[in-house]
């Protein structure tokens, strides 16, 4: 029997996640910083297709990306080629919707993307297990988008549990169209910080009682605090959610930016409305029971 023809083509939705819960639990021997946090995709995406070529390149249209090895794309290109030791290329276009260190892992989720399609286009048939681990060198977050759902994510955010697939939440996302550095808001983490996970694990219970207000009232980020400090429109930002009739509102990851819970996608639509302002980005969105990053 003939071995099938490799795809010429991939086409990828890459999407964006929040964090329900993100607890810094505090500093390790290594500098990282221990977490627990719960992660779950939602349906705003970038788009990526990746056509076989004789060398890599990347082409995006948003301006203000680099397209050299600064892009973790490239990097998670260059890494899985000498990894497998292939002789391959790759022509890949990246459509950006989701906005660059807001806290919602775009970048994270396109290298995720790169990883993805280029073990299909170049034939390599390695596992999920074997990406994840090449993953980890990329982002602590990489591992997360190439699993199979929403996760509960420990250690340095790499070591995940996959939760049960729960039905879709209706989520208000707002960013106030300022990049936040994901380095300098763990470097603010006070010495000697440190915190029990117990928050990581209400959203868990809640998430299984698949009920939208008990998991608004557990939503928690003890980073938020340390951002608001430095980005007082994160406050600005969750005040408006909650007086727009969100359930409850909280920052994703490091921020900044904070999403709000609605009861259906109606509600959250109506919410978005009235909260959008012109120095604000603004969407109604549901979460994803699904991969993060699926062919199109």
């Amino acid at each position: 029997m003939k071995r099938p023809r490799e795809p010429r083509r991939v086409e990828l939705r890459a999407s964006a996640k929040v964090n329900l819960a993100l607890e810094v639990l505090g500093k390790r021997s290594d500098g990282y910083h221990e977490i627990a946090t719960v992660m779950h995709a939602v349906d705003l995406c970038d788009r990526l297709t990746l056509e076989a070529a004789p060398s890599i390149s990347l082409h995006t249209d948003d301006p203000q990306l680099p397209t050299d090895e600064r892009n973790l794309v490239v990097r998670a290109a260059l890494l899985l080629r000498e990894a497998a030791g292939a002789d391959a290329g790759a022509w890949i276009s990246l459509k950006k919707r989701i906005p660059v260190a807001a806290g919602l892992g775009g970048g994270s989720s396109d290298a995720a993307a790169a990883l993805w399609g280029l073990n299909r286009l170049w034939g390599l048939r390695w596992s999920r297990s074997r990406l994840m681990e090449l993953a980890v060198r990329l982002g602590m977050d990489v591992p997360f988008f190439l699993g199979s759902g929403p996760a509960l994510a420990t250690g340095r955010g790499e070591v995940l549990a996959s939760l049960a697939r729960s039905g879709g939440y209706a989520l208000v996302l707002v960013n106030p169209r300022v990049a936040m550095s994901t380095a300098e808001v763990y470097g603010r983490v006070p010495a000697g910080w440190s915190a029990d996970g117990k928050g990581a694990r209400r959203v868990v219970e809640a998430l299984r009682t698949r009920s939208a207000s008990r998991l608004a009232g557990a939503l928690t980020n003890n980073l938020e605090g340390i951002v608001a400090s430095l980005l007082p429109a994160v406050e600005r930002m969750k005040a408006a959610l909650l007086a727009a009739g969100a359930l409850g509102a909280i920052m994703s990851g490091s921020g900044p930016t904070v999403f709000g819970m609605a009861r259906s996608l109606d509600h959250a639509r109506q919410i978005r409305r009235r909260v959008n302002r012109a120095d604000w980005s603004c969407w109604a969105v549901r979460t994803q029971a699904g991969p993060p990053v699926r062919s199109i």
